[in-house]
């Protein structure tokens, strides 16, 4: 089996050719009956997802082709002093001329499953009002191609890139016309998608668009404070960021009602969240439990309100006077009911011990030499791949969830024979990936996993110094590199089972 191009390898094939000799092609037969399964393996369900995520803004590049509007990222970015470097989205991994590329790569390297979001501006430059066909139509191409491919998409609606206009007209998400122009371009959308997309995505990481966009969150890298802040680049006080919160878990809600409505039976909606996950420092049942109590108060202005429909009482309280309004019908929205849950999960929050004192546990600190990955806010903790979810069902009773994010940044380098050798992320991937299969073997009904990323890409306010993919991208030549993480990911995919 092969494990890679060559810089001057590439050079001498063309297109969707080249990609097909990365590694060799799974068979849809021997996808589906496990040929070359070894005795012993830790299987997933029938059926399981292998995927793989992106979003639009980090990779399609085409910034302003074909009639798209301008987003709150495409002015962030242009913002100096905002991005590393000062790079921009502008060209990106130029998904949007390479796409059929990148589909047969995805074949290639054995995903079933492909999570990508929707650019808002390229559908709707005015955020609403008249659609933007030619935005519509690569989408439906994008579709397309990924069908012919027998990869399934999951589409995600918002990633983050608000159109600008919107930010100018109402201040983004601080209006509650903002959640309305969301459920007016998700029905849209389901209407003319939902016919080939069974699965989609309304927001993504609430908490990470919301906090770090309208205020800020401060950090600590390596020992040293540091800020971490993303587009619009807002600095709200603390009534002001709840309310934003409250808009943004609105828009959720009447994005689900918009999907129910206009799209075809038996389409699916739900929401992707980080959700802050407190991992038993100790596996013993009452750790498990302040566990559980930890985790639905850390989610209480996100997970926990869209599943409950009602903000904890905890949290009102530690607002005080800078708690969100709301009424009693923005509660019925929020709490609209989905299909399913989509966990983007690096990490665990923080680990945490019983306490006889309130609230019912504590917080563990953690150590200075806690294992990190790459980026530094990155611990390593794979057990909360069997954590979150095994949370999620036990304290929401939720019946489809699925990993839709879940990977690493790594010191990705060329290697002088042109390959790349990432075996910190094949670490990382198979130790999540045995403790998620310990989820599912224990019935919790996990249904997928999406590795971030499909390809290096634009990772926000890192530009394009934090690589993700498991393909590696040049940035200039847009040459794609599989890593060696995509051949253990294709014999995963192929036997269904940790490798």
């Amino acid at each position: 089996m092969a494990t890679g191009f060559s810089r001057r390898d590439l050079g001498k094939l063309v297109g969707a050719a080249a990609l097909v000799s990365a590694v060799g092609a799974p068979s849809g037969a021997a996808r589906k009956n496990g040929i070359g399964r070894t005795a012993g393996e830790a299987q997933f369900p029938n059926g399981f997802h292998w995927g793989v995520a992106t979003s639009a803004y980090q990779i399609e590049g085409a910034h302003d082709a074909d009639g798209k509007g301008r987003s709150i990222w495409d002015t962030y970015a242009h913002t100096p002093g905002k991005i590393r470097n000062g790079h921009t989205g502008d060209r990106a991994a130029e998904h949007y001329r390479l796409y059929k590329r990148d589909v047969a790569l995805m074949k290639r390297i054995g995903v079933t499953a492909y999570r990508f979001s929707i650019s808002w501006p390229r559908i709707f430059p005015e955020g609403r009002g008249p659609p933007n066909l030619k935005g519509l139509d690569f989408y439906n191409r994008l579709v397309d191609e990924l069908r012919a491919a027998g990869i399934e998409p999951f589409a995600t609606l918002y990633h983050w890139d608000l159109p600008q206009v919107l930010q100018d007209r109402y201040g983004g998400w601080q209006s509650r016309e903002v959640p309305k122009a969301f459920a007016e371009y998700s029905g849209y959308v389901a209407r003319n998608l939902s016919d080939r997309v069974r699965h989609f995505v309304t927001l993504n990481e609430t908490r990470s668009f919301v906090d770090l966009g309208h205020r800020g969150v401060d950090v600590l890298v390596q020992g040293n404070p540091a800020r971490i802040e993303h587009a619009p680049g807002l600095k709200l006080d603390l009534a002001a960021l709840n309310q934003v919160r409250h808009h943004a878990v609105m828009g959720h809600g009447m994005s689900v009602q918009a999907i129910r409505a206009m799209g075809r039976t038996g389409t699916k909606a739900g929401p992707a969240e980080a959700l802050y996950a407190a991992v038993p420092a100790i596996n013993t049942p009452e750790h498990v439990s302040a566990a559980e109590m930890a985790t639905r108060e850390l989610n209480a202005a996100f997970l926990t309100v869209v599943l409950e429909g009602r903000y904890t009482d905890s949290y009102l309280t530690d607002a005080g006077r800078n708690a969100p309004r709301y009424t009693d019908e923005d509660l019925r929205i929020i709490a609209s009911p989905v299909d399913f849950i989509g966990l983007n999960v690096y990490a665990p929050r923080v680990y945490v011990l019983a306490s006889d004192s309130p609230p019912g546990y504590r917080k563990v600190p953690n150590n200075a030499s806690h294992p990190k990955m790459l980026s530094p806010w990155h611990i390593l903790g794979p057990e909360v791949m069997y954590w979150a979810p095994r949370q999620l069902h036990s304290i929401w009773k939720v019946k489809e969830i699925y990993i839709t994010e879940n990977g690493c940044a790594a010191s990705d380098q060329i290697a002088a024979d042109g390959k790349v050798y990432d075996s910190d992320r094949i670490m990382y991937l198979r130790n999540g990936m045995t403790h998620l299969q310990r989820a599912t073997a224990e019935s919790i009904p996990v249904k997928g996993n999406f590795v971030w990323s499909a390809m290096d890409n634009f990772e926000w306010a890192e530009g394009y110094n934090a690589r993700f993919g498991m393909v590696y991208v040049d940035f200039e030549t847009q040459e794609r590199i599989p890593k060696l993480s995509t051949h253990w990911y294709r014999e995963a995919a192929l036997r269904n089972a940790v490798v």
